[in-house]
């Protein structure tokens, strides 16, 4: 399968501040601060917390769990993007460290990573250009 990404121009909006409570899953309470907000679009620019586990996805498709109690994530980035549903989706990528000191990196399995106390995130809506095809005239023709 080959690697598609999406080029596309835009600006940045408005800055929402958000704290995920215990037991609460990180990426789909990502997803639903964003709803709150109104945000369509939006990348992760700051967080603090940890997690009950960690459960980051693996290439071959399986799941490596890091055992809390409070796995804390040292490191957390990522977007939020709407679907044409209207549904959004939070791809975040972390680096997490186990109550052994053991660092571990990856992408959050969305539903598998509770919150343990809480978790504060900063989030920064991001408002693309509503005609992407006319940014194919910046590029050069080969």
């Amino acid at each position: 399968m080959p690697d598609i990404r999406m080029v596309e121009s835009g600006r940045m909006g408005r800055v929402a501040y958000g704290r995920i409570a215990p037991n609460e899953d990180l990426v789909q309470s990502v997803e639903k601060l964003c709803l709150a907000q109104g945000f369509r679009n939006a990348f992760v620019r700051g967080a603090l917390g940890s997690l009950v586990d960690a459960c980051l996805a693996r290439s071959d498709g399986t799941c490596q769990v890091v055992h809390g109690p409070a796995a804390e994530i040292v490191s957390l980035a990522g977007e939020v993007r709407s679907h044409d549903d209207g549904s959004l989706r939070a791809a975040l990528t972390g680096v997490v460290v186990d109550v052994d000191g053991n660092v571990h990196g990856g992408p959050f399995v969305a539903g598998a990573n509770p919150v343990c106390v809480t978790f504060e995130v900063t989030l920064e809506e991001w408002l693309p250009q509503p005609h992407p095809e006319t940014f194919h005239n910046h590029c050069p023709s080969t």
